[in-house]
């Protein structure tokens, strides 16, 4: 058999498994995520709205929509939902990145493969299914690393927006307002994304008739920021206890401030840390080129 002939036949029996082991996988009873099923199951409340209304559903929700509904809960592995509710982002469209990013991935390495046939290199019929598969699952996993970077930058945000609101409440609270009026004003004065959700959120405690600290505290877990959960304890404290909620608002401030400003310290060192590594290289080299003319000189002579 001739190695045309062979690659022919090598594809021919990829297609063929491939299609066997998709009509295996689709008469296979699932064995479904118990996770995934018992949050299914689990009553919800009233879901707020990923992401502001653009005027229709875009490409990638809908191929996430589609990919929920035909591959397994497995396939997916452990969904990022505080990150993804800090940047309102759908899971649906979550999805939908990872489904496209693996099919450009997954389309990389046979469209180099028909370059490098039309200049005249063969190329094994094995090396693009191999590199497709490592390809697609490396650019597969890359959307949750970006959804990491993006939510870590968002809650840095959200940590340094909440001291101008620890502030601005205490700043209500001795003017006289009350807990609730205090908490909806200051978050009424910013126009940052982090104040307009907690305005929302204020919002619909209100008409859901809950206190608003309670607010507070579930928003707070639901974008895994404990700042928040540290603010409705203060004011719940300061309405069952009756004591100097501003003093302590303002307390809170200044030790927050103070963990952001140690927090950018140690970021700072760090990159100078890393800076560091090639300015020593560079050194490194210009000694090298000061004394190589000499060790020339010195190993001719000899």
């Amino acid at each position: 058999m001739t190695g045309s002939g062979l690659q022919v036949a090598l594809l021919a029996g990829g297609l063929v498994g491939a299609g066997a082991a998709g009509l295996i996988w689709q008469v296979t009873p699932a064995h479904p995520d118990l996770t995934d099923a018992l949050h299914r199951l689990r009553p919800h409340p009233p879901t707020r709205p990923a992401a502001p209304h653009t005027g229709g559903m875009g490409g990638r929700e809908r191929v996430g929509r589609w990919a929920l509904r035909r591959l397994p809960p497995r396939v997916w592995g452990t969904v990022p939902a505080a990150d993804l509710a800090v940047l309102r982002m759908s899971v649906s469209r979550f999805y939908g990145e990872k489904v496209l990013f693996f099919l450009v991935g997954a389309g990389c390495a046979p469209l180099l493969t028909v370059l490098a046939g039309l200049a005249g290199w063969r190329v094994p019929v094995l090396v693009p299914a191999g590199g497709s598969l490592a390809v697609g699952a490396a650019l597969f996993l890359l959307p949750d690393h970006t959804i990491r970077t993006e939510a870590a930058r968002a809650r840095d945000e959200v940590r340094r927006a909440l001291v101008a609101y620890y502030e601005l409440v205490a700043l209500e609270r001795l003017t006289g307002s009350g807990h609730r009026q205090a908490m909806e004003n200051a978050a009424a004065v910013g126009q940052s994304w982090i104040f307009r959700r907690l305005a929302e959120e204020l919002a619909r405690s209100a008409w859901a008739g809950h206190a608003p600290w309670d607010a507070l505290e579930d928003l707070g877990a639901e974008l895994g920021v404990p700042d928040l959960a540290d603010l409705a304890q203060v004011m719940q404290l300061s309405s069952s206890e009756g004591t100097q909620v501003a003093t302590r608002l303002q307390a809170k401030a200044t030790s927050l401030r103070a963990a952001i400003l140690s927090s950018d310290l140690a970021r700072a060192n760090e990159v100078g840390e890393k800076m560091s590594i090639p300015m020593s290289l560079l050194g490194v080299i210009f000694m090298a080129l000061l004394v190589a003319p000499a060790l020339l000189r010195v190993t001719g002579g000899g």
